[in-house]
């Protein structure tokens, strides 16, 4: 028992009481869309793993082959003896498959984001930061870090965007915007072409996370900076979501990366990936540009979802992608509509503040390439009926 336990205790019964406490529970990723939970296999609409490579044979196999060539782990961080040929390699791939001149790989997207974000607002001291209200918490969390103000503008809100430039950014010593291109709970995109040309007037560095985009939209799946090539300063992304593994990249120019080494805390003092890790993402690099089908099923089944759920009442944001909110409101109505939908055979998590604004709880449903026309549509018949 620690001296703080009153106080743990205390602050878990207020949590509870707003119905915002969360608990671990065990589950595994199956195949077809599914996942194993407590004995039971349910069809699973929580999960990132949007193109189904979790489990791709050729992942597995990867991984166990450079275990087994180059050990379990990678035995220091990248400047002192962490950085392995297999490193450089991948980095230069990722660069390529995202159009850039360099990359760095990091161990995940929150420490990518909470370690770039406050190296690249130390170079220039003073910068004006604007960030859109949605953001995930990891780019809050850098800017915060950083000791910095934000300007937040209204969600996707451009014409804000361009005002707060106008107005708090003219004097600043440089500007930088942050923006998610698909966001993480509503599933909406930003309009990049239209933020690139607001950035290229007003001198900003364009900052975009495309944890959500990269393998599923884009050209090849390089995410959508790949429809404004050469426009966007400084792209993250992540390997765990629909490239089926883990870790985070960060891509743009060789200078940028160079800065970045030398300066972004979260990756000097971390040990280096993994071997196995780095199979993985080498071999999802193979797989993901040749997954057109995947990507043209995936868009299917979302504008499926959408126009089911429409026909029930239920908003649905923004969504474009396969993302897709399905908006409840109140916490305990969205963990009620939860837990009907696990007892019918489904998982779809229900989100709830502060992951999201008060009054939006939700069913954040993700949707994978491994899902079936008939799987979106009993998920639709199974929230019909639960009212």
């Amino acid at each position: 028992m620690s001296r703080l336990d009153s106080r743990f205790t205390e602050a878990l019964e207020r949590i509870g009481r707003a119905g915002q406490r969360r608990t671990l529970r065990p589950a595994a990723l199956a195949g077809g869309g599914r996942i194993v939970r407590e004995g039971r296999s349910l069809i699973d609409f929580s999960s990132n793993d949007y193109l189904g490579l979790a489990r791709h044979p050729l992942l597995i196999e990867r991984s166990r082959e450079w275990t087994a060539r180059l050990g379990a782990g990678s035995g220091a961080s990248r400047l002192v003896t962490g950085t392995s040929e297999e490193h450089l390699a991948l980095e230069a791939r990722i660069a390529a498959f995202k159009g850039t001149e360099a990359a760095l790989i990091l161990a995940s997207g929150w420490q990518a984001n909470a370690a770039v974000i406050p190296a690249l607002l130390a170079v220039a001291p003073g910068a004006a930061v604007f960030t859109d209200r949605l953001n995930h918490a990891s780019m809050h969390a850098g800017v915060g870090l950083a000791g910095a103000r934000q300007h937040r503008f209204r969600h996707n809100d451009l014409d804000h965007l361009d005002a707060l430039l106008a107005d708090k950014g003219v004097d600043a010593p440089a500007r930088v915007i942050l923006t998610e291109s698909v966001f993480s709970m509503d599933g909406d995109r930003a309009d990049l072409a239209r933020l690139c040309a607001i950035a290229e007037r007003h001198d900003a560095f364009l900052f975009v996370d495309e944890a959500h985009a990269t393998g599923v939209l884009g050209r090849g799946g390089a995410g959508l900076s790949s429809e404004v090539p050469g426009r966007i300063d400084c792209v993250m992304g992540t390997f765990s979501k629909a490239l089926g593994g883990f870790g985070a990249y960060i891509a743009g120019s060789r200078a940028m990366i160079d800065y970045l080494v030398n300066t972004a805390s979260g990756f000097i003092f971390t040990t280096a990936p993994p071997p196995a890790v780095l199979g993985a993402i080498d071999a999802a690099l193979d797989l993901v540009p040749q997954m057109e089908a995947e990507r043209v099923h995936l868009a299917m089944l979302g504008e499926r979802l959408r126009s089911g759920l429409t026909r029930l009442g239920i908003d649905h944001g923004a969504s474009s992608t396969q993302i897709v909110p399905a908006m409840i409101g109140a916490e305990e109505h969205a963990l009620a509509l939860s837990a009907r939908l696990e007892a019918a055979g489904m998982l779809a998590s229900a989100i709830r503040p502060p992951t999201v604004p008060p009054g939006t709880s939700r069913l954040r449903i993700a949707l994978r390439a491994s899902h079936s026309e008939a799987d979106v549509d009993a998920l639709l018949t199974a929230i019909g009926a639960a009212g």
